[in-house]
């Protein structure tokens, strides 16, 4: 697999890997934690090296899932891991960015992690109680007693980038793009192509809808978070199916998965885009990578994109509370 470069030089493969599903959101994962493990190394075997996790995943579990599966080769992986909840007994309450909850988590975080220095530390949520100078200072202190290499945002505003960007350089920012999610085009795209920022699409396959594996008679099981997103309940999955299944007519022209033109029209979009694809299955893993090997055509690109534009997109890509946490 090829690699790309994010911003300030931070460079990684092509198409990343989330490990979230692995804890949580997905309903019962279908493998142990030594299949985890395993499909973890098989994805390094694959050519990734770019890895996200959060302390909030589980909680906490999930970054003890990824720092036991890839100390053996941590020196040839990039670790993602974020920051900005308040956990309490076990459960998100709320946001917290304090600069005394920043440098907390971060030591935690290192100790789960296996590891001396996060590469990349996120904050998860813009917290509106502190100022993002504030939060963007505390991580610059961080990076500088060597805790912590770059610093990033998920889910932020253009405006809110750039005040942060002017504090301490941001490498990346992470928040919901596909074919199916296009909002960070209007604002947040051309400010970190002023900037020199990379993107990291989280979500990049629609939670599954854009592989054709969720329909409307799909019936999600207890913990799976799609049973209370808006968009993906009976009426919506039906009103947005003419999207999936224009991707994959185009997929079967080609000879490839819907899974992988999704990732393909991603990655022509800029080449400081890394897509970051979740799952608990080395063989989705094997086709996520094929992906980088899916060539799209200008003319396949408009297609895709009329087709988006002309359909719409049905329901909103979060339910009411974590609506409420994005950055606008």
């Amino acid at each position: 697999m090829h690699t790309r470069i994010l911003g300030q030089g931070l460079e990684v493969s092509a198409i990343g890997m989330g490990c979230m599903g692995m804890s949580q959101s997905y309903g019962p994962n279908p493998g142990t934690r030594g299949e985890m493990i395993a499909v973890l190394r098989s994805a390094v075997e694959h050519g990734v090296t770019f890895f996200d996790t959060a302390e909030v995943y589980g909680p906490y579990v999930n970054e003890e899932l990824v720092g036991e599966a890839l100390e053996p080769i941590r020196e040839s992986i990039t670790l993602a891991t974020k920051f900005g909840w308040d956990i309490q007994g076990g459960q998100s309450v709320g946001l917290n960015s304090r600069p005394e909850q920043i440098r907390r988590v971060a030591d935690e975080s290192l100790k789960r992690l296996r590891t001396d220095v996060i590469d990349l530390f996120y904050q998860h949520r813009v917290d509106p109680k502190v100022p993002i100078e504030e939060v963007a200072g505390t991580v610059g202190e961080l990076i500088q007693e060597g805790k912590v290499r770059h610093f990033g945002l998920s889910e932020a505003s253009a405006s809110t980038i750039r005040q942060a960007h002017v504090v301490q350089p941001v490498a990346a920012v992470q928040s919901e793009y596909s074919l199916w999610t296009r909002d960070p085009e209007v604002e947040v795209l051309p400010t970190l192509a002023e900037l020199g920022i990379g993107f990291v699409p989280f979500s990049p396959l629609g939670k599954g809808f854009l592989t054709g594996t969720v329909t409307s008679a799909s019936a999600f099981a207890a913990g799976d978070v799609r049973g209370r997103i808006p968009r993906f309940n009976e009426d919506n999955l039906s009103a947005n199916q003419n999207l999936v299944e224009h991707v994959a007519d185009l997929a079967q022209a080609k000879g490839v998965t819907a899974g992988q033109i999704a990732l393909a029209w991603l990655l022509a979009q800029q080449p400081w885009i890394v897509p970051i694809p979740g799952t608990r299955r080395t063989s989705r893993i094997e086709e996520n990578a094929g992906s980088t090997a899916v060539t799209l055509s200008a003319d396949e690109l408009a297609d895709l994109n009329t087709m988006a534009s002309r359909l719409g997109v049905h329901g909103d890509r979060y339910d009411a509370t974590h609506m409420g946490y994005v950055n606008k």
